[in-house]
């Protein structure tokens, strides 16, 4: 019933960009969660960031925020990944996670991430940057 569906991935060149969607249905999604996960092959499971609701915050890992930015178009149940400057180490499958609620884990330097327990996550899209 309920569903998460990425696309956008593909194959694109050191410093390009791309946009992944996600598209949740089953949800009422101005209130729905959703995150992007990715995971580079040997590696475990990384968060890239999260919109906690629509108009709500987003939160983005330390390292990505600058490159990468999260979106939302509620006529369309869909939230957008743009990925700017795209380097070869950003290869990997990205994953859309969704729920009605988000856990946050706050920093003591004021820094906040969504947590992982996501109950729905799409099948993953792969991502591949060349140099």
């Amino acid at each position: 019933q309920v569903q998460v569906v990425e696309s956008g991935g593909g194959w694109v060149q050191t410093g390009e960009s791309l946009r992944l969607s996600c598209e949740v249905s089953g949800l009422t999604f101005d209130e729905v969660g959703v995150g992007w996960f990715r995971q580079v092959a040997g590696r475990n499971r990384e968060e890239v960031g999260c919109s906690v609701r629509s108009g709500g915050s987003t939160l983005y890992s330390r390292s990505l925020k600058g490159r990468f930015t999260i979106s939302r178009d509620n006529a369309k149940n869909t939230v957008y990944l743009q990925m700017d400057n795209l380097k070869p180490e950003d290869t990997a499958v990205y994953y859309c996670a969704a729920d009605s609620t988000v856990s946050l884990v706050r920093y003591s330097d004021g820094h906040a991430e969504c947590g992982d327990e996501f109950r729905y996550w799409g099948q993953g899209t792969q991502v591949t940057v060349s140099s």
